[in-house]
């Protein structure tokens, strides 16, 4: 009985990978929390649901049911302190291992509203899927829809005011004709990239840092971000032509980070041709060649 001991401790040792395994796969993937755009709801998001789980079976998702359809037009700060009661909990619970953030549209500056201000956060990818990370300025069908009076050359005059900054899209609104308007009246986006005097720029960026990757989704063919470039920083100058992200001043003068984050390779950028906005969760392509190998 002696010899047939290491015999068998030899065998446990070669099956032991392949019982952890077969225990639970899920054990590598960090729970994903999902942040929906302007008039979506958690139930916009069954095919990506669907993808993670065939892809990564296991993964604790949360498609975060709060400020839904016409609750998306709530001012952003509003939207981002309700979105960070819901997502602490799940980041406590990750602990160490960390979580992802996949956020979409507007969502997509929510989150970077919650990594800027949490100084505890502890999440390791952030994904933004084709967002307005350097504002909008645009016609679209949503605009024509909510300010039907008003068309991009005029939307300035509602926006750049008290009434106009409790809409949502109005705290993105960038009217590269009105900067200066813009810089001073701006309630979230402004602020959020340091383009005017912010009490808490030091601690923001020091917060958004603690990231480890950024990944950036758009494409020319979007329809609604406007300028489609700005779902990867970029954005108008005064003359509309568009300036890319390593050519706009919260780059060059790294306001919050964003040049630091770019300096230890920490961005990837996908430019994807054919996807229009509202099909960007949907596209199992997009998922598999630009979200996929990020949630690990």
């Amino acid at each position: 009985m002696t010899a047939s001991r290491p015999k068998a401790l030899q065998t446990f040792c070669l099956l032991l990978p392949l019982l952890v395994w077969m225990v639970d796969r899920s054990l590598c993937y960090k729970p994903v929390i999902v942040v929906h755009g302007l008039f979506d709801s958690s139930a916009n998001f069954k095919n990506l649901l669907q993808y993670i789980n065939e892809s990564h079976p296991g993964t604790n998702v949360t498609v975060l049911d709060l400020f839904d359809n016409k609750e998306s037009l709530q001012p952003l700060w509003k939207q981002v302190q309700g979105f960070k009661e819901a997502i602490y909990p799940i980041m406590q619970n990750a602990g160490r291992d960390g979580v992802h953030l996949l956020c979409y549209s507007q969502g997509g500056l929510i989150c970077r509203g919650l990594l800027q201000t949490m100084p505890d956060h502890n999440v390791d990818t952030f994904i933004s899927l084709s967002s307005p990370q350097m504002g909008q300025y645009g016609d679209t069908d949503y605009l024509r829809y909510l300010f039907p009076t008003y068309v991009k050359s005029n939307l300035y005059r509602l926006c750049y005011t008290q009434m106009g900054q409790t809409f949502s899209i109005c705290n993105f609104w960038n009217d590269p004709h009105h900067h200066g308007i813009y810089v001073n009246v701006s309630d979230f986006l402004a602020p959020l990239n340091s383009e005017r005097p912010e009490p808490n720029a030091t601690d923001w960026k020091k917060n958004f840092l603690r990231l480890r990757k950024m990944v950036l989704i758009g494409g020319p063919d979007d329809g609604v971000i406007t300028p489609w470039e700005s779902s990867h920083f970029g954005f108008y100058d005064e003359n509309e032509t568009v300036l890319e992200m390593k050519y706009q001043m919260v780059y060059q003068d790294d306001t919050f980070g964003l040049r630091s984050m770019d300096y230890r390779g920490a961005i990837t950028v996908y430019g994807v041709p054919g996807v229009v906005h509202t099909m960007w969760h949907s596209n199992q392509t997009v998922f598999k060649n630009c979200i996929e190998k990020w949630l690990t």
